[in-house]
Order: structure tokens, then sequence, then C-alpha cells
């Protein structure tokens, strides 16, 4: 996917203020407009200069490009970093939710949240008068899903200042973690939205539940894995091997004849739920380090013993 610099489209520094910008989009707008322009690309133009300015003019949005276009170089092909808009708090505002034809770079970064604005906007018909909710992602520990309990999460809320230039504000939440919940969730904070208007109630603040990247885990919704490293000898005989659980060690008998990639399953030793994951010991073989004679020659005697051939009918 091509990376889009929205400043370079408009042609302003990457410290513009907001009337900067929207100097400059007016001036490129009325220049490529399909209606009056006479330029080859006006209509791929224009669209790509309002698509530009619908990042740009928002503070939320603007905010969360810039710290995600810090992980792209030049020439690179551009990928969002896993979990890029962490951590900032976006409201139900900001979007043109008429427009259309935003580019795939837009839909990878933006288009879950513009789809979260526009139901946000049909339900607020009903409540005219109730403040925005806001919507943020939060990463917390996989143990956090095992023991639950009260976690201080900290998020940034763009908005511009007195200057006209953008400013980020932080603030911190101390949240109750369910015990059990997984990645995808949401967890509601009444009253913790945009303030009510004209006296109304405030919004909602809806934090979506990630999980850091682990060293040891891995998950798949309720299910966890876990890599279990085995000597030959106990893959080819058997054994009782401890394994590292997010609650504790447990004991796991192996199989003989277990081979690499051979699943054993803890059953219920996954996310606590109604009813509970599994945990997965995914099997891999360790070889011995061989430096001694003797232990070469345990393995010239081995290799005799069963004339195996690993790659026969390949």
């Amino acid at each position: 996917m091509k990376f889009r610099d929205y400043y370079e489209i408009l042609g302003v520094d990457r410290n513009a203020t907001q009337d900067e910008i929207k100097r400059a989009y007016r001036k490129l707008a009325r220049k490529y407009h399909p209606d009056v322009s006479k330029e080859p690309d006006a209509e791929a133009r224009f669209k790509e200069i309002g698509e530009a300015h619908e990042v740009l003019r928002d503070p939320e949005k603007r905010a969360a490009y810039d710290r995600m276009g810090q992980h792209w170089r030049a020439g690179q092909d551009f990928q969002p970093p896993p979990d890029w808009d962490a951590g900032f708090e976006f409201s139900g505002t900001g979007f043109d939710t008429d427009a259309g034809d935003y580019s795939d770079f837009f839909e990878a970064l933006f288009g879950s949240r513009m789809r979260q604005a526009q139901a946000r906007q049909r339900r607020a018909k009903s409540m005219p008068r109730q403040g925005q909710d806001h919507h943020a992602k939060v990463l917390i520990d996989l143990e956090d899903a095992y023991r639950g309990g009260r976690r201080t999460v900290r998020l940034a809320t763009p908005t511009i200042g007195a200057d006209g230039h953008l400013v980020v504000q932080e603030r911190e939440l101390d949240v109750t973690i369910p015990r059990g919940i997984r990645a995808g969730q949401h967890l509601r904070l009444a009253g913790q939205g945009a303030p009510g208007i004209a006296g109304g109630p405030p919004g909602d603040l809806y934090l979506e539940i990630e999980f850091r990247e682990h060293p040891r885990y891995r998950v798949d919704g309720r299910d966890v894995y876990v890599d279990l490293p085995l000597a030959p000898w106990e893959a080819a005989l058997g054994a009782t091997v401890p394994v590292r659980t997010p609650e504790g060690s447990v004991e796991l008998t192996v199989p003989p004849g277990s081979q690499a990639g051979r699943k054993l399953r803890l059953r219920g030793k996954g996310i606590p739920s109604q009813p509970p994951g599994d945990l997965y010991a995914v099997v891999s073989i360790v070889l011995p380090p061989t430096t001694t004679e003797a232990q070469k020659e345990a393995w010239r005697a081995a290799a005799k013993a069963f004339e195996f051939d690993p790659r026969a009918g390949r």
C-alpha cells in the first residue's frame, strides 16, 4: 500500500495551524474542482485534496496520523503498525460521513472509526442533548484477563490550542478489568465521554480491549498457545514436564512419539470465561549441544540403531 503524505498533498508544513490548513485546502479545491478546472487529473486531485483535508482538519485524526507517520520511511510500502491508534481517544464527530471514494490508505487507518461515528450519529438523533460518546483502544497484559482487577489507562485527546496549533491533552482513568475479558471486547465507562449539550448528560467512553504482544503466549479468542521445547528423547519416549501458564506452572504428560508442531491441550487453562478457553502447548524439538567425542558417538550409535531416513517418500 502506498503511504499518503497529506501535508505534502496540501502543500503545508507539518506544524501548520488549522487556519493555514483550511486556507491551503480552499485554494487547491478551487483550482482542481472538476466543474471549473481544465487540469486533466482534476477529479483525482480534488478527491486527494479532500481526503487530506478530512484528516488534517480534525485534531483527533491528525494527531493519530502524525504518530503513525513516524514509523514510515520514504520508499517503503506502508502497512499500519499493529495497534497504531492505541491510546488515542476519538469522539463521535469529525468525520464527513457523506463523503466517499476514500483511498485504501485512508480506509486502513480510519475506515472502522468512520463507521463507528456513523452509528453513533444515528443513535444521537434520538438523544440530541446527550454528549458525544468517545472511543479508544487500550492495551492490557494477557495476565489481566486471567486475574482481572483495577488498572490505570492513559488516554490522549487531541484539540486545537488558542494559537491554532494542535495540542494533545492527556488524562488517566482507573478502570476495572473484568476477569475473562477477551481481545475485541468493549468496556463502557458511563459519563466519561464529551460533556452534555445545554445541560444534557455527558456521553460515554468505550474502551476497546487489545492484548499487548507477549514474549511467551499467543492468543486466539479464548485459547492461548505456548511453545513447549522438548529434548529428542522426551518427544520419542514420552515424559512429564512442567509448563508455565498465566496462572502458574502445571505438569503435562507428553505422549511417546510426539512430533514437532503437535498441540497438547490443557483443557480449561485458557482465558477464563463461560466456557473457559484451552491452553495449547506446541511441541518443538531442541537438540542438545554436541561438543565432546562421547556425545558425538552417542548420536552415531543412534543413527546406526534406527537406520531412519527423515526424507523417505519426499
